[in-house]
């Protein structure tokens, strides 16, 4: 399992990013300098861009125009036809909810920064996202991205009389709903304790009709053979499971084994291997995860607590000053004024 990791991000998840940059006055070739790409980058859809970059981008966008829901408009422009070959896969299957599960089994292929989950509860189904970047900075407009193209598959597999429940973001709202109302025909909760969709489960088990099942089956073989040859590092694999697992309760390496397949002591010799420690990973997924809910949202700390994993809100609140050297209120309030001076509010 010990491979090398790369998080890329497949380039046509910039689709629409020149035009919609220019109308809103942004120079678009100066904003991909600044973020470190190359306007040619974005010629090729299947040109690999660093996560990082893309996210940089995506967020500084947004805070020069001064239009918030800059990462939705963007998202708007999307068709399932960007996926590339995967799109040609999804389309064959039976039902929109094998359509997720497939799109999950290929994601890595088109963002290796980003976590699908698909959840049922009783009569609805929850499609959750995560971002794991190895920083802190805000992946708020990556994130409205992601779920707004999720939306986007969705309502594309099953028609535009489709509606989600809802629709949730951890961060805090913006000045103005209106348009993530709009673009989604739902309510959106912010402040949340996940990231993603909430929809009828009966919606997605609708039958679909598919289009061109040899185009489908040469589609697969191609992807296939992809995922065969970009392995995932253990370190990865393990960020990842310990992110979906905090939520749960108190996430460990016994735990991320069983999800494996393997016992305890082959996750710490690969892990190893990679001059890391599984007590390493789970301080930074959890330091990472928690400058996002601290600086984007307003959620409780009793409820940040929990996400991470913390039994009880005083554990979180000790490893929180140990870890960062201040407590979580005083943190939150420096950064609330960071923004307001560059913001330019007094």
């Amino acid at each position: 399992m010990d491979y090398p990791y790369v998080p890329v991000v497949r380039s046509a998840s910039l689709a629409g990013y020149l035009d919609l940059a220019q109308s809103v006055g942004l120079d678009a070739h100066a904003m991909l300098r600044r973020a470190g790409l190359s306007p040619r980058s974005l010629e090729d859809p299947e040109t690999p861009l660093s996560t990082v970059a893309v996210r940089a981008l995506l967020e500084d966008s947004a805070q020069a125009s001064g239009v918030e829901d800059f990462a939705l408009r963007l998202a708007g422009r999307r068709q399932l036809s960007n996926l590339g070959p995967i799109s040609l896969v999804l389309k064959e299957e039976p039902t929109a909810r094998a359509a997720l599960d497939t799109l999950c089994r290929y994601l890595r292929l088109l963002n290796a920064s980003l976590l699908t989950r698909i959840e049922e509860h009783g009569k609805l189904l929850v499609i959750r996202e995560e971002i794991l970047v190895a920083q802190t900075a805000s992946t708020r407009q990556s994130m409205e991205l992601a779920v707004g193209v999720m939306y986007r598959i969705v309502r594309e597999l099953l028609g535009p009389q489709w509606k989600p429940v809802r629709v949730c973001f951890n961060h805090r709202p913006p000045r103005d709903a209106s348009a993530h109302r709009a673009f989604f025909g739902t309510a959106v909760d912010f402040n949340s304790e996940f990231n993603g969709i909430v929809c009828n489960a009966a919606d997605l088990l609708v039958p679909q009709q598919g289009a061109n099942p040899e185009m489908a089956r040469f589609a697969r073989q191609y992807l296939d053979r992809a995922l065969s040859g970009q392995h995932q590092s253990t370190q990865a694999t393990v960020r990842q499971l310990i992110a979906a697992l905090l939520p749960g309760g108190r996430c460990t390496s016994q735990q991320v084994a069983q999800h494996l397949g393997v016992d305890r002591r082959t996750i710490h010799r690969h892990l190893a291997k990679e001059g890391e420690t599984f007590a390493t990973l789970l301080q930074s997924v959890r330091s990472e995860l928690v400058m996002r809910q601290v600086q984007d949202s307003d959620l409780p700390l009793a409820e940040v607590a929990l996400l991470l994993g913390f039994a009880a809100p005083a554990a979180f609140s000790h490893w929180f000053r140990s870890t960062f050297g201040c407590s979580v209120t005083a943190w939150r309030t420096q950064e609330k004024a960071k923004a307001r001076v560059r913001q330019g509010i007094p």
